[in-house]
């Protein structure tokens, strides 16, 4: 399909290459391991190490929430969304590499970066998600937009196992080096990874639809907010659909964002961690493509009201991996969850975002776009409290995937009530925006 693809349409999937890694590597193994080693030996207890990984993640997700009105708006000016989106970039890019030079002992320094680090990632993706529209007609976005989430899942392999080899050769005790030293050559790999695989991005993809640029942009981005959210209450659909969009997001993420956390402290060896969540990314790749596949035929509705489905069953299944139990069924447990994720991860995503694309009209699907974003980044801050909340009230951080269970339930109940795509009429995504 890739040689099919027009020059912007292939950079645009490109940028999914390269910032997968980030996703794999820093949110959801490498990290997670890295700060929960320093935090727990200074702390000394890991359930409230993983508690303090769970609120940060939470802080950045609140911080970057506040800024998407600034940022919605000042993309939606003709010129600008190429420069917001080099900044993210350029921060997520020199704060992942810098989480390689603090010292192994300083857990809050750690966190610091990673915080930042996410800050960028998080607004870089924004944009880029905004970026569809330039890039890609109606009748090509469910494809365009599932092919770059399987390209993302299947190529970040790479360099996640260069990232990897060494942490696994020193458990196997193949190779002499420390663990903080392997840690920190993953943090590089990645962050060169990511800037290098930009480049086309920064080359052939720019802004097609925009409005003149205006003084008090900043003060006008929350005036905009305001009014963009209430001509979306106006469209009861999309109104539905961004609050499903957001509670199955915010459980999407938080499983991403803790799943390494949550291994490490029910017991998961860290060799079972980096090989399962490995696999994961190469089960998650095809299943993206395939997804876009099921929603040509089936209806984009129907698919990813199946993936919400799908993320309810592990949540449940997850709240049975007590600590306690035989660390043989917990290892085999979540591998096999692992996998069910990652039939569902991508293709979820991709299709959220290619079903926004098309019932929004082009020329307000930066405003539009941004609210979308502020929903979707937002996303994760509930889940990622609730766990940590429920887990330090508990003392068992399997009952924290009660509250994620939760936020999966009430998306599917609200999304039994969004339109199929196709359901809505360009009539009606016009007179959801008049003023």
């Amino acid at each position: 399909m890739f040689k099919r693809l027009s020059k912007q349409e292939k950079a645009w999937v490109l940028y999914d290459l390269a910032e997968s890694p980030y996703t794999i590597t820093v949110m959801a193994t490498i990290m997670g391991m890295y700060f929960l080693a320093s935090a727990e030996a200074a702390i000394g207890d890991i359930v409230v190490a993983n508690a303090y990984w769970s609120f940060g993640t939470a802080a950045a997700i609140v911080f970057i929430g506040l800024l998407a009105p600034i940022i919605g708006t000042l993309t939606g000016y003709i010129g600008k969304k190429k420069l917001v989106f080099n900044l993210f970039v350029g921060l997520g890019v020199l704060a992942t590499a810098g989480i390689a030079f603090v010292p192994e002992h300083m857990w809050f320094g750690l966190l610091f970066m990673y915080i930042l680090s996410l800050i960028g990632y998080s607004g870089a993706n924004k944009v880029y998600n905004a970026f569809l529209v330039d890039v890609s007609p109606n009748e090509r976005m469910n494809r365009v937009s599932t092919f770059a989430f399987g390209v993302g899942y299947l190529g970040c392999v790479p360099p996640f196992l260069v990232s990897i080899a060494p942490i696994l050769l020193i458990q196997l005790d193949i190779i002499s080096m420390s663990m903080v030293t392997a840690y920190r050559i993953a943090f590089l790999i990645t962050a060169v990874w990511w800037i290098v695989l930009t480049i086309p991005m920064f080359r052939h993809v720019n802004q097609k639809y925009g409005a003149p640029m205006e003084s008090q942009y900043v003060r006008k981005s929350f005036v905009s907010v305001w009014l963009t959210f209430r001509e979306i209450c106006k469209h009861k659909p999309v109104l539905l659909f961004l609050l499903a969009f957001f509670l199955y997001s915010d459980g999407l993420n938080s499983i991403v964002s803790l799943a390494t956390a949550f291994g490490v402290t029910i017991g998961i060896g860290q060799v079972d961690l980096l090989l399962v969540l490995l696999v994961m990314q190469l089960v998650a790749g095809p299943c993206a493509i395939i997804y876009g596949r099921m929603a040509d035929k089936f209806g984009t509705k129907k698919t990813i009201y199946f993936g919400i489905g799908t993320y309810v069953v592990v949540c449940l299944i997850a709240l049975l991996m007590n600590p306690a139990r035989d660390v043989r069924f917990l290892t085999g447990l979540f591998w096999g969850l692992a996998m069910l994720i990652g039939t569902a991860q991508g293709g979820i995503q991709a299709l959220s975002r290619a079903y926004f694309s098309k019932v929004v009209p082009k020329e307000k699907s930066n405003e539009f776009f941004g609210f979308y974003n502020v929903f979707g980044r937002l996303a994760s801050i509930i889940g990622t409290t609730l766990f940590g909340v429920i887990s330090l009230w508990t003392g068992q951080p399997h009952f924290g995937i009660a509250g994620i269970a939760v936020l999966f339930i009430l998306a599917a109940i609200i999304f039994k009530f969004v339109p199929d795509d196709k359901e809505i009429s360009w009539e009606d995504k016009q007179s959801s925006i008049s003023v």
